[in-house]
């Protein structure tokens, strides 16, 4: 059987989400044709091979303080213990080209957007300078950088409300909702936290909408899911995107079929101009009749509550059904492929 390793954990401010979403899939492999070996991905980047009762644990810190129980995997030992990567590391190192590029030099298969896509994924402008450049519409933005002075934001911001956040993270990390120039400052010192650059986003008031996009060569996409905004802040949190019963998440979303066909045709064109692969998820707006597409995600969560596997369902895939296609088209991508991808 295919031995896949699972990656969870990671450096980065999504480690809770990328262990709920390891665990997970580790769980939901189909055991008829997989072998699972769950590799913990710690701190400082060293891998672990993880005795199961330790996947079980509540929280990475609980697994930090564990990992005298676990092995330490080299990098150039992983070939020897796995065929596959299942890469459920989120956000910086893992969803950014970093644990891509490994696994290339070592000729190991993994999920997902090869090196490029997937830093083209992370970089939030860089994604929308190459979709506005395929004609797809993206919030109106402009760039703050951690070395220039405050106040000259404040001066050129001459409308609010607007969202700011940093250009790399993902789960709503840093991010603020601003509604005039006082509180400027104080968001922007928020996400230069997590990187040196931030993004000023125009505030999108719109149906936000997100559809999940599979394969290779020839994607498709599934219906978009519809995520009702319940916060008192006014964008969805961590918590409404991931626990349970936080943010209903409604498949398919309440639009038109005319509507449906549109997001999902933007979609897939976002997702060849960005040369992702294996699947994505894909998240903007539709305001008035326009469809407004706000950032992608190479390596979406996959916790049980995701609209990734509500959408799969929609599609009557059943969540193992969808973990095994992610896997045939990270092995369909990594034999085909003539260099790096």
């Amino acid at each position: 059987m295919l031995r896949v390793g699972v990656f969870f954990g990671g450096p980065g401010s999504e480690a809770e989400v990328s262990l709920e979403s390891g665990r997970h899939l580790y769980q939901i492999l189909d055991p008829s044709r997989y072998t699972g070996v769950p590799i913990y991905v710690g701190k400082d980047r060293r891998f672990w091979d993880l005795p199961l009762k330790l996947l079980l644990l509540n929280a990475t810190a609980d697994i930090d303080r564990s990992l005298p129980e676990a092995t330490s995997l080299p990098y150039e030992t992983l070939k020897e213990h796995i065929d596959f990567a299942l890469n459920t590391v989120h956000g910086k190192y893992g969803e950014d080209g970093c644990l891509q590029g490994l696994l290339e030099l070592l000729d190991i298969p993994y999920n997902g957007s090869g090196v490029l896509g997937s830093a083209i994924g992370m970089d939030k402008p860089m994604a929308r300078r190459l979709m506005e450049a395929a004609g797809i519409k993206t919030p109106r933005y402009m760039i703050a950088r951690n070395d220039q002075q405050i106040t000259s934001y404040q001066l050129l911001v001459t409308s609010y409300p607007v969202i700011v956040k940093p250009t790399r993270e993902g789960c709503s990390t840093g991010l603020s909702k601003v509604t005039d120039a006082a509180q400027l400052p104080q968001a922007l010192l928020r996400a230069w936290q997590w990187d040196e650059v931030a993004m000023i986003d125009e505030f999108i008031d719109g149906m936000e909408v997100t559809t999940t996009v599979l394969g290779n060569t020839n994607p498709e996409a599934l219906l978009p899911s519809e995520t009702p905004v319940i916060s008192s802040g006014g964008y969805l949190t961590l918590e409404d995107k991931f626990l349970p019963g936080q943010a209903p998440m409604i498949t398919p979303a309440r639009l038109p079929k005319d509507m449906i066909k549109k997001i999902q045709a933007t979609c897939v064109t976002a997702y060849r101009a960005l040369g992702l692969r294996g699947y994505a998820r894909i998240d903007g707006f539709v305001r008035d009749s326009e469809v407004v597409i706000n950032e992608v995600n190479t390596l979406p969560g996959a916790t049980p509550s995701t609209c990734l596997f509500q959408q799969a369902a929609a599609a009557s895939m059943t969540p193992m059904d969808l973990v095994t296609r992610i896997i045939e088209l990270g092995i369909e991508a990594h034999k085909n492929k003539r260099g790096p991808l």
